[in-house]
């Protein structure tokens, strides 16, 4: 089976490596432009372009997949490129672009997508990071055959895994990308021999994982410790958990929620205590939270004991108060 690929980061690229290693050809990769990155901001190619590179694979970086939009010239350029691959199947995951009606009809079997939540909850481009932030008890991976809407195709392969109390982002995605890889080749060779049925998505139970913006990282100590908590994990490892001292950003990495309930005179945001090995912060509804792993701009992610060596707090300051 001919395999066009069509994605971007970390979690696509874990799929493609699955596909090559159960001997589908691939003759075109589609992935977004190089962007600058690192300290220097110097052009840096995504993981799956990093990948197909190095298996020798024929690349496409369209800037656009619309033949009447912004890029009409790029646009032809790929349609050319998909057509010359004659694929029976795309397989698309956190491509990054919008497939146009022409692209979903090209391939004789279509296009598949690997996306990261139990559709229809968590249709959208943060499907981890909502799963985690609001309390979800799992999520998984499905295969979902592509059409015009906003992942509202139909169903074609489905596996839940549970959400731990410790997952975050970094660890869930990773658990999801590895599933994602499995399940795709699954998918392809029960295509392969027409053994694919599609199921469509509930109309019950839709929610959109909306984009995540670096503005929700700003804790608000008015919100439970439970919340709190969530957010920290959700937001690791992009954008992080941020708040101030001051004039001081620190962000927080790890947070524990203290069974005991704050004295009724701390502020929400004030440090109530410090111990061995964490700082305790009053929050919202009477929580508290034990911060254990933080980080000063500029320095190290720090366990609480280390991070206080350098940045002492004390009992009575206030977290995220306007300096």
């Amino acid at each position: 089976m001919r395999v066009i690929f069509a994605g971007t980061p970390e979690f696509a690229r874990v799929a493609l490596e699955r596909l090559l290693t159960a001997g589908f050809t691939v003759p075109l990769v589609l992935t977004q432009p190089d962007r600058p990155a690192g300290r220097g901001m110097k052009l840096q190619a995504s993981p799956v372009k990093q990948c197909a590179l190095q298996h020798g694979i024929a690349v496409a970086q369209p800037l656009s997949l619309r033949l009447d939009g912004k890029y009409p010239e790029d646009a032809a350029a790929a349609k050319a490129a998909i057509e010359a691959a004659q694929a029976d199947v795309m397989v698309v995951a956190a491509y990054g672009l919008i497939l146009p009606q022409w692209v979903l009809n090209t391939p004789r079997l279509g296009c598949l997508n690997i996306h990261a939540s139990l559709l229809p909850r968590w249709r959208g481009a943060a499907p981890i990071h909502r799963a985690i932030e609001a309390g979800d008890a799992e999520t998984g991976v499905t295969i979902m055959q592509m059409d015009a809407g906003l992942d509202t195709g139909d169903m074609l392969l489905l596996e839940k895994t549970a959400i731990s109390p410790t997952d975050t982002t970094a660890t869930l995605h990773d658990r999801l990308a590895q599933l994602g890889g499995r399940l795709i080749v699954e998918a392809l060779e029960m295509a392969a021999c027409g053994g694919l049925k599609p199921t469509p998505q509930p109309a019950e139970g839709v929610t959109y994982a909306h984009k995540i913006d670096k503005a929700e990282s700003t804790i608000d100590w008015n919100q439970p410790a439970e919340v709190i908590a969530r957010r920290v994990r959700a937001f690791d490892p992009f954008p992080g958990a941020a708040t101030t001292l001051g004039a001081d950003a620190i962000k927080v990495w790890s947070c524990e929620i203290d069974s005991c309930s704050r004295t009724l005179d701390a502020a929400c945001g004030q440090i109530v205590f410090i111990d061995a090995d964490s700082i305790g912060v009053a929050c919202g509804a009477g929580s508290l939270l034990r911060l254990t792993v933080l980080q000063r701009a500029g320095g190290k992610r720090l366990p609480a004991a280390d991070f206080l060596r350098g940045f002492p707090l004390a009992p009575g300051m206030v977290l995220g108060a306007a300096p």
